[in-house]
């Protein structure tokens, strides 16, 4: 069983830089944030997600005890995940490096939650009613906001981390998340699956 590091890493991602967007882009966004289907794994088969849910429980167990807890927390992130066309395992990495799976996460810039959105997210493209520390609300802006960052950089992984950060052009982060997704929670259930995964990481490590 692979074991998660014990000693939580700070929040990251206050330094996420607020920019004006377009009304195309804030509305595209709005409705993405705004749409509330029940989540659900999303698999080829039932069998494959069974695997992956037992498996990733398994490696989850230590920093959420409870199992129903537990189960909520990792189909809501496979299906926000791959609702956004990103790698599961890359949100897992990602919120592990943010906020340690810890819930009510909050950074000294205000930014919330497991994968600690900030709150002018909120008003740039959601409702005044969004709780950023609800599992689907927070997870929901922030696979958002990580698929924004991705379309705007053209697919380039490293530099998407890098907004999602604030810190563009550095390494240091998306080095980390990367790392954190290798280590803790990589997942291979076919060989097409496997090659995809091996090239978003290159992407990162050849910078």
């Amino acid at each position: 069983m692979v074991m998660l590091a014990i000693v939580p890493p700070a929040a990251r991602a206050g330094a996420q830089v607020e920019e004006e967007l377009s009304a195309n882009v804030q509305n595209s966004l709005h409705r993405s944030v705004s749409d509330y289907p029940a989540p659900h794994l999303v698999f080829t088969t039932d069998v494959e997600g069974t695997a992956w849910l037992a498996d990733m429980s398994s490696r989850l167990a230590a920093k959420i005890s409870d199992w129903p807890t537990r189960r909520d927390f990792l189909v809501t992130v496979q299906y926000e995940a791959s609702r956004a066309g990103l790698d599961p395992q890359l949100v897992l990495g990602l919120i592990q490096h943010e906020s340690n799976f810890r819930k009510y996460a909050m950074s000294t810039a205000q930014a919330r939650g497991y994968m600690q959105v900030m709150p002018f997210w909120v008003r740039q493209i959601g409702n005044s009613d969004h709780d950023l520390f609800n599992l689907r609300t927070n997870l929901r802006y922030g696979c958002t906001i990580l698929r924004y960052y991705l379309d705007r950089e053209n697919g380039d992984l490293y530099r998407a981390l890098g907004r999602y950060n604030g810190s563009l052009g550095r390494a240091e982060y998306p080095s980390a998340v990367v790392s954190l997704m290798q280590r803790y929670w990589t997942w291979h259930p076919s060989s097409t699956g496997a090659e995809a995964s091996r090239l978003d990481v290159n992407a990162v490590q050849a910078r």
